[in-house]
């Protein structure tokens, strides 16, 4: 008799007591709750020829976007050769696809489980966090879709799926829905850190700042205890403080939730210089983060591994004044434009590479070489994945360059998209006021800044008048 897992899905151990501990695994990888390795190291124990704990461990370590890890998760797939049935073969054959780089084709050999098996829940979520890294916003939306009608509130884990949908709907910008989808999980499931996640996005893409100050937090007992994603959670609290101008929060924040330990973990990392990135450009001093940070990144600089953490690993380099370390990564970047195969070339050609050469002229000051890479490059950039907020950092860089570069006309238009669509974050008006007052000087409008002054009034007046505007 074929056994099957608790969501009714075959597999090919052969103890109960094996599949009942990858269960558990699966279970804490959904939710990010302790360690999902160590719990299928155990379930490995328990029957050592188990296909579906071993492909589960690979999978895991593959998406963490680390190369450190490949050469672990190629032993698992090494270990299992031929053996499992007809679902773990398609794990192992999106898995082998990944190590050779092409991220879109284990992503798709992931949905091709999911036709069969629409109730796995790890090809499920291997194929959602693949989407996210090659910025497949509809995908994100869709896979999740597809696979719905084949679930019910009573199937095991039902709410991580509705948190899945729920980002996904969040990215293709169907607010209320998603919304709708995040909370719901919740009533399933209160301590759904990812249906937590996709709400706080929603909040801050209508830009209600108090309010995911208070979502957060009101929460923060049931996302954050023994999370690992409580960093990113942490980060999008933050994120509401910076656009509220309370930067001291903001670092108060770093220090003691986003980055208390010095974690070398990659998605950590980005999460903190993305932070650090958004007060430099804003001008804060941060005193000595920056080195700490870039002393973390300096052993990944020759990586080349994933475009959008090389950006990242740039944004620590420029702005600790670490110039060979920066060099090395632009060279990496090059040298998959030019000659890589596989998902990092296409990236690091289409993205990667100039949101690398515009991060070393920020850090110089060649304002000019800024905008003209990053004006066309932000138009494509979801195709070296994050999330729409993450990717925002690309069009604050640019708006910054636009105003110390006085180009005061591409800055007045860039500073209007984001009040059209955040008319309620009173920074996106502070960046109005300092383009419009450039404008003014340019042109002999005196009347332009305490025009744009009032605009500015007004955004505080609406969320309560407790921000500060500072630059």
């Amino acid at each position: 008799m074929t056994l099957t897992d608790r969501r009714l899905t075959p597999v090919s151990t052969t103890r109960r007591d094996a599949i009942d501990a990858c269960d558990d695994a699966i279970e804490l990888f959904h939710g990010f709750y302790g360690n999902p390795i160590e719990a299928l190291e155990r379930a490995i124990a328990l029957e050592p020829d188990a296909v579906l704990p071993r492909v589960a461990r690979a999978g895991i370590l593959l998406t963490t976007s680390e190369k450190a890890h490949e050469s672990a998760a190629a032993a698992e797939i090494d270990a299992i050769g031929a053996r499992g049935n007809e679902r773990e073969r398609g794990h192992v054959a999106a898995c082998r696809a990944w190590l050779e780089r092409d991220w879109r084709r284990a992503v798709r050999l992931w949905g091709d489980v999911l036709l069969d098996y629409p109730r796995d829940s790890l090809a499920l979520q291997l194929a959602h966090i693949g989407d996210f890294y090659l910025g497949q916003s509809q995908m994100l939306r869709d896979r999740v879709a597809r696979v719905l009608p084949y679930w019910r509130e009573s199937t095991p884990g039902f709410n991580f799926v509705l948190g899945m949908h729920a980002f996904g709907l969040e990215e293709c910008g169907d607010y209320a829905r998603a919304e709708q989808a995040g909370r719901h999980a919740l009533e399933l499931n209160a301590r759904d850190p990812w249906a937590v996640h996709a709400v706080a996005h929603v909040m801050e893409m209508q830009g209600r700042l108090p309010e995911g100050i208070q979502w957060l937090e009101s929460r923060a007992a049931d996302w954050a205890p023994d999370n690992g994603f409580s960093y990113h959670n942490w980060w999008h609290l933050a994120l509401y403080h910076l656009d509220l101008g309370e930067h001291a929060k903001v670092l108060e924040l770093y220090d003691a939730r986003i980055r208390p330990s010095g974690s070398k973990v990659i998605l950590e990392m980005i999460d903190a210089t993305a932070m650090l990135w958004r007060l430099h450009l804003r001008g804060v001093d941060v005193g000595n983060r920056w080195g700490e940070l870039a002393d973390a990144w300096e052993p990944l600089a020759a990586d080349a591994h994933y475009a959008f953490n090389d950006a990242h690993a740039m944004m620590a380099f420029v702005a600790a004044g670490r110039e060979a370390a920066a060099h090395t990564v632009l060279a990496g970047l090059r040298a998959s434009a030019d000659h890589g195969v596989g998902t990092h070339a296409a990236m690091a050609r289409e993205v990667g590479l100039p949101v690398g050469v515009a991060l070393a002229a920020f850090g110089r000051g060649d304002w000019d070489v800024v905008i003209e890479m990053l004006r066309p490059v932000r138009l494509v950039a979801h195709r070296f994945g994050g999330s729409h907020a993450q990717r925002d950092i690309l069009s604050l860089t640019l708006i910054e360059a636009a105003l110390r570069g006085g180009r005061a006309k591409l800055a007045r238009a860039l500073a209007a998209e984001r009040t059209q669509v955040k008319p309620s974050n009173p920074f996106n008006w502070r960046l109005t006021a300092r383009a419009q007052s450039l404008l003014g000087e340019q042109t002999g409008a005196k009347h332009a800044q305490a025009w744009s002054r009032t605009l500015v009034t007004a955004a505080e007046s609406r969320i309560g008048g407790s921000a500060t505007l500072s630059a």
